[in-house]
């Protein structure tokens, strides 16, 4: 979250920065500085109040000394007095303190003054396009009809096991899956990320400290009985592995990568945009997480990248790079990157891959921090990547590689899965 400090300092800058994310509640701004100002108010008083009952509790026991008993009386009457009224000043700060914490959640992260004003993803702005869009023959069918016709997902049965949007893997689907997550922690891996397998369920604390929470509560698959939340992605998990600590400054950059499987509750809807991979409930995705020095952060993310792209790119996947609009990006970040594959067989760009910058949105909400040269503790810039998702690359390398005959995969993945066809 946003640092109230920086707020009340820079309130018009801040006003302006979330007018380029078309953000819809301005008046949150208002509130919180007026909340902050009846905290102020109400702490003044708590503590001038307590010093005083401080101030006459000890002089009870200086009049007790001297044998001055009935002026100690009278003070112990002025002590209960006290007392008796700082407690609704108490209990008043409390409920501010969390209607100021609550209405601090709600407001999104700024963003970067390299990010374009806009509403929506037509105002996003085309960086770069690499590769050549495949030619295929006549008798291109989309993935849908591709794994259906090769046995590769069942969806059927997936539905009949949990419901719509879970896909079945079988037989080579299953295989190409496992590859794909092999071939990209191994590609992650060698470029310094350390793997983790974590939890694929969360507390309420974790999905707070990485935005989730209040944002996308309704997104995210909750287990009531004991308030765990499974994963959207392990960005969640991974950042928070460091929360509440204060690292080294030698140790950043931490780098970390995982692979696991993603629950998004947004998947159902109906159309041609969401039939077969393009979009489900479960999907399996490898995520990459940096915590790096406020000073490099813009640097590293023009490093991951260039990481995602050259993966893209041994995928032989024909990509296209966006620089997401105020309007279009994420609650909590100040800038982000979208990577969309072209789909032959559907003539349409998937998204594949967001990498991110939150700056020190996320790692205040975590409080994880280093300690500078000057033995000062500073918040750490959090970053993160998919690398890849999944269920689009799956369905862009059928569709993509498909000839009238058989179905191809590039080089990079021969050795990881056993083969160069597919089918």
């Amino acid at each position: 979250m946003l640092q109230l400090s920086y707020i009340r300092q820079n309130t018009e800058l801040v006003r302006q920065k979330l007018a380029i994310r078309n953000f819809k509640e301005p008046e949150l701004i208002e509130q919180l500085l007026q909340l902050d100002d009846e905290r102020k108010k109400l702490q003044l008083e708590s503590e001038q109040t307590q010093s005083k009952l401080n101030t006459t509790a000890k002089e009870i026991g200086q009049l007790m000394a001297k044998g001055r008993k009935d002026e100690a009386e009278a003070k112990k009457v002025e002590v209960a007095t006290l007392k008796s009224s700082i407690q609704p000043i108490v209990d008043q700060l409390s409920v501010v303190e969390k209607q100021l914490n609550d209405t601090l959640l709600k407001i999104p992260n700024l963003p970067s003054d390299k990010v374009p004003a806009g509403k929506s993803p037509e105002d996003n702005i085309v960086m770069r396009e690499w590769g050549k869009k495949p030619s295929l023959p006549a008798t291109a069918v989309p993935h849908w009809e591709l794994i259906k016709k090769y046995d590769l997902v069942d969806f059927e049965t997936g539905a009949r096991i949990t419901g719509s949007g879970f896909p079945l893997y079988k037989g080579k689907g299953a295989k190409l899956q496992r590859a794909l997550i092999q071939y990209f922690l191994d590609y992650n891996i060698g470029a310094g990320h350390t793997e983790y397998i974590p939890p694929y369920m969360v507390n309420e604390a974790t999905a707070y400290g990485t935005g989730q929470l209040p944002d996308k509560e309704g997104q995210m698959y909750h287990i009531t009985e004991d308030g765990f939340y499974l994963i959207p992605t392990a960005e969640v998990p991974l950042t928070n592995i460091y929360r509440d600590e204060v690292l080294k400054e030698a140790e950043l950059p931490v780098k970390m990568t995982a692979y696991t499987p993603c629950f998004r509750r947004e998947a159902g809807s109906f159309g041609k945009d969401v039939r077969g991979l393009n979009r489900v409930h479960q999907f399996d995705k490898v995520e990459i997480v940096q915590l790096v020095h406020p000073q490099s952060s813009y640097e590293v993310l023009e490093e991951m990248v260039v990481h995602v792209e050259k993966l893209l790119q041994s995928l032989e996947l024909p990509y296209r790079i966006l620089n997401l609009c105020g309007g279009d990006m994420g609650f909590t970040s100040a800038m982000t990157y979208d990577f969309e594959v072209y789909s032959a067989a559907q003539d349409k760009w998937l998204e594949v891959s967001s990498v991110s910058n939150f700056e020190t949105y996320q790692s205040n909400r975590m409080k994880i921090r280093f300690k500078d040269a000057n033995g000062k503790n500073q918040l750490v810039h959090t970053l993160n990547g998919s690398s890849l998702a999944l269920p689009r690359i799956v369905a862009c390398l059928l569709e993509n590689n498909q000839t009238e005959k058989n179905i191809q995969l590039p080089p990079a993945l021969h050795s990881y899965f056993g083969n160069v066809l597919l089918i």
